[in-house]
């Protein structure tokens, strides 16, 4: 029996081990082009909303066109039939890949978006936060821009994937990854918020950070709650003297930070907000 998962190309579906992507990729060879990462419970994809809307403006900043045809709701549908296919429907994370397809840096044939949707199944404890805190430290050998595509999650990941080995190495969960001023932007794989004096503090997207859609869902819901959450730059000293630290992304949610280099921290405040936010 074969094991490997199918993906969706364009809405026509293959076998992960067949490739049929040119070698004149413009994500390949540019990175042109950005990706989604989403989660799939039940049939249904959390902050879908909130997904699409990050689409559409990434689409309008990095100038694809969409095809004829599309829509969020068949995008949406496409993405369950994948993870269908897959057996994946029950739980799973959903990368959509956004891109355009061949050309030169100065002669893309076109500008018409393709995408690429794909399902890996999750464990049940995704759902609940995590027991152990994760270790992680701040990384200096690539910086971050600010600039109007900062906030997107671009194919073009190379600070993140150059974090993610570095923590590797170092044995680490995840790395602090920094912009041009050294300030805090983000994590490899999520965006960060400290809890300061009973304070919640989150780099604001000037920092170049993620435009995260977990990011935003926790901003509206403490405010919901009447917990107000300061976004500003956040320096290396700001996270070394804070109470907590909390990581958060689509898929996990919330993960609460035990360390960073020779700091420990508690998470009281961030089991707080975990069950007031996630709370079933």
């Amino acid at each position: 029996m074969h094991n490997s998962n199918w993906y969706n190309l364009n809405g026509k579906f293959f076998l992960e081990t067949e490739n049929h992507l040119s070698i004149n990729n413009r994500s390949l060879r540019y990175g042109d082009g950005f990706f989604e990462t989403m989660k799939l419970q039940k049939n249904n994809i959390k902050l879908f909303h909130l997904h699409s809307a990050r689409i559409l403006k990434s689409l309008l900043l990095l100038k694809l066109q969409l095809p004829k045809h599309f829509s969020l709701e068949k995008l949406e549908e496409q993405i369950i039939v994948t993870a269908q296919k897959n057996n994946h429907e029950n739980l799973a994370r959903i990368r959509v890949m956004f891109f355009r397809a061949e050309g030169e840096i100065f002669d893309a044939n076109n500008h018409q978006v393709q995408i690429m949707i794909q399902s890996f199944k999750l464990s049940d404890a995704i759902n609940e936060l995590n027991k152990n805190g994760l270790v992680v430290d701040v990384f200096k050998d690539a910086k971050k821009s600010c600039d109007v595509f900062s906030n997107l999650k671009t194919n073009n990941y190379l600070p993140y994937v150059m974090g993610a080995i570095w923590a590797k190495e170092n044995h680490l969960n995840d790395a602090l990854i920094l912009n041009f001023s050294e300030f805090i932007a983000d994590s490899c794989i999520a965006n960060v918020f400290l809890v300061k004096d009973n304070k919640i503090i989150t780099p604001s997207l000037k920092s170049g950070c993620i435009a995260g859609v977990m990011r935003q869902h926790i901003i509206q819901q403490l405010q919901q709650i009447n917990i107000d959450v300061e976004e500003k730059s956040i320096s290396v000293e700001d996270v070394l003297n804070a109470d907590e630290v909390f990581l958060t992304n689509a898929i996990k949610g919330i993960s609460w930070v035990k360390q960073c280099g020779n700091t420990s921290y508690q998470n009281s405040k961030t089991q707080e907000i975990y069950r007031k936010i996630f709370a079933v």
